[in-house]
């Protein structure tokens, strides 16, 4: 059975990324699909090491799988980041035939629904099963995702999380960043960037976790939910770049996991964006590999994806 390798391209791009920057290219081989990092969409000021590029890229990673899986093939991924050829990071290779499973199934569906989503969340507590399948999911694809229970550790990771947040504030190349890759609302033709509606609120002082300021839209006067907010760390084993591409897949088995689940969720990257606030924050969890991403899961109201770059644009010859 020949495999579509457009469409799979087209579930390989729903994937996040850091600004919505889409930091891939895709090189079709026979029978393999090759997986770059596009160097000129990495972020200086906000990604200066490429983690955030490499883990969008393996998120990118996971769709492919999931695509080629249910088109009847089996997936298989090598990481190959290397010194010769920095930007290819990783080939999913379509070897025998056989049926997708009824998981495999559900997540493939679910990359066509899934988004940040930057708004305030219900009251609503995460049921304990959609929690132990977000830990399982993790730990399928070979990482761990702690979730943090209780004030203490929630108070603990946001005094890391904001100072971290303040300090990458004081850059003035970041914001810069931030500035350059916020969308105006109306049509405007952007087809990457966070367009202000799907921002969020700006951040307030009261809040708990960091917010970038992608939006100008005010927090709703009357105080909204996240009383107690599902607040999730996950990470990996190592951390050499293949380790990232790795956390990257780890990272969207998770997200698709909840939107199967009906949750919402958001990314918090800025304390891993701070070497001293990443090592922090992994002291803090007593856990010997490192975090590589922090998320803010619960139900909330339905938004829009941010919009995609045409497949024709991140596909090479």
């Amino acid at each position: 059975m020949p495999v579509d390798y457009i469409a799979a391209v087209e579930a390989a791009i729903r994937a996040p990324s850091l600004h919505n920057t889409q930091p891939w290219r895709f090189r079709m081989r026979q029978d393999a699909i090759e997986v770059r990092v596009d160097p000129k969409r990495r972020l200086p000021a906000s990604d200066p090491t490429g983690w955030g590029a490499r883990m969008s890229v393996g998120a990118a990673v996971y769709n492919l799988r999931l695509a080629v899986a249910v088109q009847g093939r089996q997936p298989r991924v090598r990481l190959v980041p290397a010194p010769d050829d920095p930007d290819l990071l990783a080939v999913v290779e379509v070897t025998g035939e056989r049926p997708a499973s009824d998981e495999e199934q559900r997540l493939w569906r679910a990359i066509w629904r899934r988004h940040s989503n930057r708004e305030p969340f219900f009251p609503d507590p995460v049921p304990a099963e959609s929690r132990r399948r977000l830990v399982s999911a993790a730990q399928t694809e070979g990482g761990w995702l702690e979730l943090l229970i209780g004030t203490g550790p929630l108070e603990a990771l946001g005094h890391i999380a904001r100072a971290a947040d303040a300090l990458l504030m004081r850059d003035e190349a970041y914001r810069a960043e931030l500035m350059a890759w916020t969308r105006p609302d109306g049509g405007d033709g952007h087809v990457d960037g966070v367009p202000e509606s799907a921002g969020g609120p700006r951040p307030g002082p009261q809040d708990l976790l960091p917010a970038r300021p992608f939006s100008s839209r005010s927090r709703d006067p009357v105080p909204q939910s996240e009383t107690h907010p599902l607040v999730a760390v996950l990470g990996t084993a190592g951390d050499t770049p293949a380790d990232q591409v790795h956390a990257g897949q780890i990272l969207q088995r998770v997200l698709l996991t909840a939107t199967d689940d009906g949750l919402a969720a958001s990314m918090i990257s800025q304390p891993l964006a701070v070497e001293t606030a990443r090592e922090q924050l992994r002291v803090a969890l007593g856990r010997s590999g490192p975090p590589q991403m922090v998320l803010r899961i619960g139900y909330g109201v339905p938004g829009t994806p941010t919009p995609r770059r045409p497949v024709e644009d991140v596909i090479d010859d």
